[in-house]
């Protein structure tokens, strides 16, 4: 998604692209699909519109969600499905689909298996295997919720 790894730049970006599309600034680049997540989420909007922000830590243990995070896996889906990468990304997709036709809902179903996978990838220090993450995909869509 992003090519750094600094949370700052990152985060810029957000409030960045936020305050263009506010604005009514042309959109660059990924500043069109950063808007179109935060769109389908205004309880980021006034974080968005306050880059004062962006300096907080979220803390999970405490059930906080970092909307930065949350956006970017949004982000991170979206490339996915565009670019047909993992394997099978499309078409288990395409099954969620088919159990809850609503696309922002699929996406956040999708989004625990991204994220368990980049965990379970950090935790264990080695690289993004696809494998577990269809597989997770699959199960998802074939759990009744």
């Amino acid at each position: 998604m992003f090519t750094t790894t600094n949370r700052d730049t990152t985060r810029e970006v957000f409030f960045r692209a936020w305050r263009n599309h506010r604005d009514g600034k042309p959109l660059e680049g990924i500043e069109r699909m950063l808007v179109q997540v935060a769109l389908r989420h205004p309880e980021y909007h006034a974080l968005l519109d306050d880059p004062a922000h962006g300096d907080r830590d979220y803390a999970p243990a405490l059930g906080e969600t970092n909307p930065f995070l949350h956006m970017g896996l949004h982000i991170a889906i979206e490339e996915q499905l565009t670019l047909g990468e993992p394997a099978g990304i499309r078409e288990a997709f395409q099954r969620l689909m088919m159990q809850l036709p609503d696309e922002h809902e699929v996406q956040h179903r999708m989004m625990e298996c991204l994220a368990e996978c980049i965990y379970q990838m950090q935790q264990q220090r080695r690289d993004f295997d696809a494998a577990p993450y269809i597989e997770c995909l699959t199960r998802q869509a074939t759990a009744r919720r």
